[in-house]
């Protein structure tokens, strides 16, 4: 059945300076299982040699670029406008898969054209031991009564046809740590946005970023 599965995923990472986390955050991508797949770097000029760790997974990269930036959302900004995939998604560089299957289940979900975005559960866990949970973040099944009392899915686990992306615009950067929350509030209140929950840890995020 993974065979049969046209949904091409584009998967966009911002580094900066994140030498020490990224080698697990490119294995975990190396692994999956999904291979209708691309990923995208997007480096933020690092000078600690996150560079050198990513030309030495060069050839499991589909787009790498290094230059200043504004910061995370001018980063993944960047990225969805490189997208080739009918699907983005985000998977930073102190993050992983909770398996090697997650790409597969998200393309799965897709398979329905209606379905506009999927997200799922997330597991916050120590920064240098990435075995210790520290928290669970469980969401649900999603009810727009919710945005009003501030509800966000966990964002490393959304996934979103590139195509709204262009519809509601770019990741605010004026919002330097929210502009994530801003961009779901503007996707999640659209009256033709189909919604998917798989109810299963998806991203694992060590604790300690933005």
């Amino acid at each position: 059945m993974m065979n049969n599965i046209q949904v091409k995923i584009s998967v966009v990472t911002a580094t900066w300076n994140c030498a020490s986390m990224l080698p697990d955050c490119l294995a975990s991508i190396s692994r999956q299982t999904y291979k209708n797949r691309e990923h995208i770097i997007i480096d933020g000029a690092s000078t600690d040699g996150t560079i050198d760790v990513i030309k030495q997974h060069i050839d499991h990269i589909s787009i790498f670029k290094s230059e200043s930036d504004s910061g995370i959302y001018d980063a993944l900004n960047k990225g969805i406008q490189l997208a080739a995939g009918d699907v983005v998604g985000f998977l930073h560089a102190d993050d992983l898969y909770a398996s090697d299957d997650v790409l597969f289940k998200i393309a799965q979900a897709f398979e329905d054209p209606s379905v506009c975005a999927v997200y799922g559960d997330l597991e916050y866990v120590s920064q240098r031991d990435i075995s210790k949970v520290i928290r669970r973040w469980k969401s649900k099944y999603f009810n727009r009564r919710d945005l009003d009392w501030g509800w966000m899915p966990a964002h490393p686990t959304l996934y979103v046809r590139r195509a709204w992306y262009f519809k509601i615009g770019n990741f605010d950067i004026n919002y330097h740590i929210s502009a994530d929350y801003l961009s779901v509030l503007k996707l999640f209140s659209q009256t033709d946005f189909k919604i998917e929950y798989i109810p299963k840890v998806l991203v694992i995020m060590r604790m300690g970023g933005a």
